[in-house]
This record gives structure tokens, sequence and C-alpha cells, in this order.
């Protein structure tokens, strides 16, 4: 894959929607520019769907589940298409990864890795299907009582503009193992990639209607999604404030939702860690797709005998930082849209603003196109931690460092926001590596180490305005199913 096909990928292509297994304009014949975040230019399009269209979806989905061939198929055989998938996945990996990097402005080389995290979800559950059991349960005599786990019936995927390939999948691949079918409404700002995944699942087998593909803005199609009568559940990978929306407007209908919302993300650094190991992952933990990331590694806390030089080590690291186009393959790319550059942008104005030290800033390519939506890398030191800057999630390549003294205050410090997503933990000291981790509170937490290369066997959520729910690992098939009681009386 070069340059060539990376900024040249769908080129002027009007995108369609994925409806009952047919490409569908929207209703309205409304579309959406697809703008490229490397240079703001125009280069595709998108159907900008309603709510007639949406109701067109899920009345697909709602026949697939409970006529056709997807609710009648063994568990092992869904296995296969979901393995299958994956394999079609990989096969078309370089297509797909040019695609999402084009569209999001990430790296080239991040789009590979998100292809092979992608393909592996599909794996996964692909492998999982056959393996979630129900139990029977001793109770009273002359009675059997035992559980089955079944599907919810039609899922509302909600899916951000961030991790495109990866989060689809996760929804994705824990939803049809279970037997769901699935309407999906991809971000305004990165639907390309879902579309053609959607594709590809057509290729591998899947029935018609089982995967739908509906796009569109949020306010409109996301809102009719959320609402819609005949959704019997929903999750969602986003902002707090839109996971509220969401929230309140599948309360309408008493439906169940995941919920993985923002994270300020503390990584703890104690004076007896390895901090060569630690220095570049507490780096790419906050530069990686942007910052643009709700795991992102957005705090750092220092003990303070190692903070000076702890400060030092990482300005000199972020002063070399350069964001570049998406094809250029450096260290960070764009900002994947202009509102969300002028929002990071704003954020870091504000703490220059309140005296908030600035240790060091990264650079723009000179060479990048000036219509691009880049954000130096900023990092800030000694920062208080009821500061703007500290709490609120910037959700680009903005790192905070905080002095502490100690366990407790360390504690303190990184439980002190409303966020509860993923923590880091770094010290040698094998009694203080378990003391801290439960101490915590964070849907997950990493010791000596921070992320996991995509981590599809690992449960996540969060606590607090983190969400609720979890995806990813045996844990999502958990929250897309639901449990039944049988109960006998054989006398």
């Amino acid at each position: 894959m070069g340059q060539h096909l990376s900024r040249t990928v769908a080129e002027g292509r009007a995108f369609m929607q994925l409806i009952n297994g047919q490409p569908a304009d929207a209703l309205s014949g409304e579309r959406i520019d697809v703008v490229s975040p490397s240079d703001g230019k125009v280069f595709a399009s998108i159907p900008a769907a309603g709510a007639a269209d949406i109701d067109r979806a899920v009345k697909s989905s709602r026949e697939a589940f409970e006529n056709g061939p997807w609710s009648r198929m063994p568990a092992f055989e869904r296995g296969r298409l979901l393995t299958r998938l994956g394999l079609l996945i990989e096969k078309n990996g370089d297509e797909l990864a040019a695609l999402e990097s084009r569209d999001t402005g990430k790296p080239i080389r991040q789009g590979k890795a998100d292809v092979t995290s992608t393909m592996r979800y599909y794996e996964f559950y692909g492998g999982a299907a056959d393996k979630i059991h129900g139990d029977t349960i001793p109770f009273l005599d002359g009675y059997t009582a035992l559980t089955l786990r079944e599907p919810h019936g039609v899922v509302a995927g909600i899916i951000p503009w961030n991790y495109p390939m990866q989060i689809l999948a996760r929804v994705a691949g824990a939803a049809f193992a279970m037997g769901n079918t699935l309407v999906v409404k991809p971000a305004e700002d990165a639907s390309l990639t879902t579309i053609r995944i959607a594709e590809l699942a057509l290729e591998a087998g899947f029935p018609e209607g089982v995967f739908n593909v509906v796009t569109g803005y949020g306010r409109d199609a996301g809102a009719a999604l959320s609402a819609h009568r005949d959704i019997d559940y929903v999750t969602f990978t986003g902002s707090t404030m839109t996971g509220t929306a969401i929230q309140q407007a599948a309360a309408i209908n008493n439906r169940g939702v995941t919920m993985e919302l923002g994270g300020k993300s503390p990584q703890i650094v104690f004076a007896d860690a390895d901090i060569e190991k630690a220095l570049p992952v507490l780096v790419n933990a906050i530069i990686q797709n942007g910052g643009q990331t709700c795991s992102a590694g957005s705090r750092v806390l220092i003990e303070k005998p190692i903070y000076e030089a702890v400060s030092t080590e990482l300005a000199a690291r972020f002063g070399k930082l350069v964001a570049a186009p998406h094809d250029a393959d450096g260290d960070l790319g764009p900002m994947v849209n202009k509102k969300q550059q002028g929002q990071v942008k704003s954020f870091i104005a504000a703490a220059e603003e309140a005296g908030v030290s600035v240790l060091a800033r990264g650079s723009v390519d000179p060479s990048a196109p000036q219509n691009g939506f880049y954000v130096a890398p900023a990092l800030f030191g000694s920062v208080d931690p009821k500061a703007n800057i500290a709490q609120q999630e910037v959700f680009g390549p903005v790192l905070s460092l905080f002095a502490f003294e100690g366990e407790e205050e360390a504690v303190r410090l990184a439980n002190s926001t409303d966020y509860g997503l993923v923590a880091g933990v770094w010290t040698k000291d094998g009694a203080r590596q378990h003391r801290v981790a439960k101490k915590v509170r964070a849907g997950q937490v990493f010791v000596n180490g921070y992320g996991a290369g995509g981590g599809i066997e690992l449960p996540f959520g969060g606590f607090k305005k983190s969400g609720h729910g979890r995806e990813k690992g045996f844990e999502a098939l958990y929250d897309m199913s639901a449990t039944k009681t049988i109960v006998f009386n054989h006398g």
C-alpha cells in the first residue's frame, strides 16, 4: 500500500447505506460530504439518513431476526460466518487501512494495526459463539430449574469516529455471536469502513437484514435509532453528554444499554518504577490516534523524588513530536474535523491563559496542508488537580503532569475526576501493585504497562461518568444477551 493509494482511495465515491442487503440512498436524497482531516478537502459522500431510513433498517433487522434463517442457525454456524468475515477483512486489509486512515486522519501504520485488531475480534467471537452456556439450578424437590442465554433481538450500535473498525467489530462480533441482528449508525465523520465491512459480511454469507448500516447525523439518524420502539438493546461509544441523551431516548422504551463514554485516565509513576520502560509508553498513550481515545493516558502522576527527572525526559520527547498528514506516517495525524481541532486548541489556550506551566510543545510538519486539522502536542507540568485541563476530557494530544507524595495521595489524585475508564500503575513493588490496582476506580488497570494492542479478550468499560456495561471478551456476550429461567414441575 503506497502513498498514492492512501491519497486517492475512495476519491469521488458516493457511498451508500446497506439495508436488507442492498445499497440504499437516503429517502430524502440528501448527502453529507466526507472531508479528509489531512487537507480539509471533500473526497467522497455518504447518505444523510433520517427517521424514515432508520425505520426501514430496523424493520429489515426485525424481519431477519423473527423470520429469517438467522434465528434458526446453530451457534457454531454463526461462529463460522464471523470467522469468515475476519478472514475477508484480513484479505482486504490494505484497502481497509487506507480507507480508515484517510477518513479519520490517523497514520497509515495505525490503520494497519486497526485492521489486525478488527480481524481478531471476529476471530475471537467466531470461536466464542457456541461457548456461552446456561446453568441448572438446585431448587425444590420435584422441580428442575435451568437458565438459557438468549439474544435481545435487534441491537442498535452507535459507533464513534475515532476507532470505527475496531469498535464496530467489538459490537458486531458479540452481538452476532449471541444471535442478535444489528442496525449500525456510524459517526458521520467516519462511516466508510463500516459500510465496506458490512459489504464483506454479505460476501461472507450473512443473511440479508442481519447487518444493516445507516449513515447520517447523530441529531437525526442517531436520535431516531436510539428511540426506535422496535430496538431491543442499544450500545454506544462516545461522549458523556451524547451518551446521556441516548440513555434518555432508550429509556422511553425501557431498553437496556451499554455505554462506553469518556475518560481522564491516570498513569501513576512511583519512584521505584522502571523509568526507561515507562517513558515511551507514557508518551504513546496520549499521542496514539492524536489523543482522540477514550482510554488515552491524559494524566501522569509522578512521585515527588523523581518528578523533575521524569518531567524533563517527557519534555524532551514531546518537543520532538510531529503531527503530519495520515499518509506521511508521522508521530500523530490531524484531529478528525475542524470542530475537534478548535476544541483541543481552546483547552490549550485556556490552560496557558490560566498560567499552567507549558513544559514542551511538539510541532506540525511544515509541509502539511494548511487546511488540515492539526494540533501540535502540548505537555503541561505541575498542574492543579482542580484545573479544568486536569478534570475535563480534552480528546487531543495534551498531557498533564502532577506530583504526589505516597500511595494515599496517588490514589486520591487518580480518583479525583468524574471518570473511571483506565489507569496505569508503574512500580516494582509487588504488594503496592496489588494495593493500588484495587484502590483505583477504573474498569481496567495496567501494571507496568498501558494498553494491550486492542485487548480483544479483556473486558472493557468504565465506572462513574465513563459509562456502564462491558465490551470485549466474554463479558460482552453477557451484555448482548438476556437470561431466561425455565422451571419444570415434574413431581
